[in-house]
C-alpha cells in the first residue's frame, strides 16, 4: 500500500505521530509511507527512517492538493481533522480514516472547568485512525532520529561534562511558562549544574534567571538549532519542561521528566508524558483551571496562581531522588 499521513502542527501534536508511521511501516508489508506537514516542521521527519518521503504544504492548497492526486495514495491517514485536510480528502477521493479531535468535549470541559474528556493519550486516538489497515500499537515510546552527530564536549563547557539537569523553560505562551521567580528558586535548591534550554523567545528569561541564580547554570537558549537542544536533553540526568515541544521530544529517551503545568492541563489534550518511566506532573487543582487549551498571553484572573502555587519541594525531591549522584 501507498499511505498518506497527515498532521500540519504544531511539534508536540507531530511527535506523537512517530509511533503511528513507525506502525505502519513495520506492520505492513511493503507499505510505503509519505507524511505531510508543514514545512516549518520538517525537521521533526527530516531523518525518520519509517518514511519514504517527506511532504510539505504548498502555499496554496491547490497545489498541495495537485502533488497529493501525482502520487497515486492508496489511503490516506488525516491525524489532523481540520478545514484545510476536509478540502483534501474531499478533492482526493482517496479511502481515508480520520482521527477524533473531540472537540465539543474539549470545549465542554474548558467552560464547565470539567474533565470530560476520556483519559487517554494522544497516541492511543492517533492508533484509533489507523486500525482499519490492521495496526495495532507496539507500545514503544516515540521517536527521534538525530541529523547529524554531536559531542557534549562542543556544546558545554567542561564544567558540565560530568552530567547536569536540562531545564527546558521555554514554550508558546506566557500562562505556560513558570514566572522567572519560581524558576531561579528552584535552580538555587537544586544544588546540581543546570542546562537552561529554549528559543529565541526566552533569551530575555534565561539571561534574568542565569544572572540571578547562585547555581552552577549554563544558558543555552536562542544559541542552539533544535537537534542540538534535542541532543543536551538526550544526555541529560534529568529534564524538567513545561508544556511545550522540546518536553515531549525528551520522552523518547526515557528520561525522568518533571512535567511542570500552568493554564493547560494533560488530560484535556491526551499530552501527558508517553512510555516515560518515571514522571512528575506538577500542577495545582484551581476551579478557574485549566482556561485554555494551548495557553495565553496572561492570565486571565490576574493572579497566575497555577504556576505560583506549584510545590517547589515536590520537584527538588523528585530530581534528588532520580538524578544519577554519580554523574554529577
Amino acid at each position: 500500500m501507498k499511505i498518506l499521513v497527515i498532521r500540519l502542527s504544531s511539534m508536540g501534536d507531530i511527535i506523537y505521530t512517530t509511533p503511528i508511521v513507525r506502525c505502519l511501516k513495520k506492520q505492513l508489508p511493503n507499505a510505503e509511507v509519505h507524511f505531510l506537514t508543514k514545512p516549518a516542521f520538517s525537521y521533526l521527519y527530516d531523518n525518520n527512517p519509517y518514511v519514504d518521503k517527506l511532504l510539505l504544504l504548498k502555499p496554496s492548497l491547490k497545489e498541495t492538493i495537485e502533488e497529493i492526486k501525482s502520487e497515486h495514495y492508496d489511503y490516506l491517514v488525516d491525524l489532523h481533522r481540520n478545514l484545510r485536510t476536509s478540502i483534501i480528502k474531499l478533492q482526493t477521493r482517496i479511502p481515508s480514516s480520520t482521527y477524533n479531535k473531540q472537540s465539543l468535549l474539549k470545549w465542554l470541559s474548558l467552560k464547565f472547568k470539567k474533565n470530560l474528556v476520556p483519559p487517554v493519550h494522544l497516541v492511543d486516538r492517533y492508533f484509533k485512525a489507523v486500525a482499519p489497515l490492521g495496526i495495532i500499537n507496539d507500545n514503544k515510546p516515540i521517536d527521534y532520529f538525530f541529523k547529524q552527530e554531536h559531542n557534549l564536549s562542543t556544546l558545554l563547557p567542561p564544567a558540565f561534562s560530568n552530567g547536569y539537569i536540562a531545564f527546558i523553560i521555554g514554550a508558546t505562551h506566557f500562562t505556560k511558562r513558570m514566572p522567572n521567580e519560581k524558576v531561579i528558586s528552584i535552580c538555587n535548591r537544586l544544588n546540581y549544574p543546570i542546562v537552561l534550554l529554549g528559543g529565541k523567545d526566552v533569551v530575555h528569561n534565561a539571561r534574568e534567571i542565569e544572572e540571578k541564580s547562585t547555581a552552577s547554570i549554563f544558558n543555552a537558549c536562542g544559541t542552539l538549532t533544535l537537534d542540538e537542544s534535542v541532543f543536551l536533553v538526550s544526555q541529560a540526568s534529568t529534564v524538567i519542561g513545561f508544556d511545550t515541544g522540546l518536553t515531549h521530544i525528551a520522552e523518547a529517551f526515557n528520561k525522568p521528566i518533571v512535567s511542570i503545568w500552568g493554564s493547560t492541563v494533560p488530560e484535556l489534550l491526551g499530552v501527558q508524558p508517553y512510555k516515560v518511566d518515571r514522571v512528575l506532573e506538577a500542577g495545582v487543582t484551581l476551579p478557574c483551571r485549566p482556561c485554555s487549551k494551548f495557553g495565553l498571553a496572561k492570565c486571565p484572573k490576574g493572579h497566575f496562581k497555577c504556576m505560583w502555587q506549584i510545590d517547589e519541594k515536590n520537584i527538588i525531591n523528585f530530581v534528588t531522588t532520580t538524578v544519577n549522584p554519580a554523574s554529577l
